[in-house]
């Protein structure tokens, strides 16, 4: 049996995004920024024309998805300890005796619990199913030269 599956790493796939994790219910990282790069795998059958997926509809997708993630603070919704406050004009974070602010404007509310590479990997890699239809997408998040995470999510 035949498995296939086509690949987009393209150097026009980075973004640059500031962020903090927590290691642990009490410690968190001071805020700092990563110029991060995505690798998409998009597996399936070949349809009618001999294709997985169409390269530049897949390019596009990623490029949409990694444009809303560009030069923005990435903020957990769903931390259990970070509380992020979203007003119109500006975004308020604590954790424990910390606290920021920033313009609503430079921040990225996101649905994950940690903003670590592998959770923005996962982000990634379920934004990706709804746009193309796959049974599996692999997403690589490399946070530096040789640090990546990476997440298979099955789709269809």
């Amino acid at each position: 049996m035949e498995n296939y599956y086509v690949r987009v790493s393209k150097a026009d796939l980075d973004f640059s995004a500031a962020h903090f994790i927590t290691l642990g219910p009490d410690q968190c990282e001071g805020i700092h920024g990563h110029n991060y790069r995505v690798t998409a795998e998009v597996h399936g059958p070949l349809d009618e024309s001999g294709c997985v997926v169409d390269f530049i509809a897949l390019h596009t997708a990623l490029r949409t998805i990694v444009d809303e993630l560009d030069h923005r603070v990435l903020l957990p919704l769903e931390h259990p300890v970070i509380r992020v406050d979203a007003g119109q004009d500006e975004v308020e974070v604590r954790f424990a005796d910390r606290r920021w602010i920033f313009p609503t404007s430079d921040c990225r509310l996101l649905p994950l619990s940690n903003t670590t590479a592998e959770l923005l990997a996962t982000y990634v890699g379920q934004r990706l199913l709804d746009v193309v239809r796959s049974p599996l997408v692999r997403i690589e998040i490399e946070e530096s030269a040789g640090f990546s995470a990476v997440c298979e999510l099955r789709g269809e």
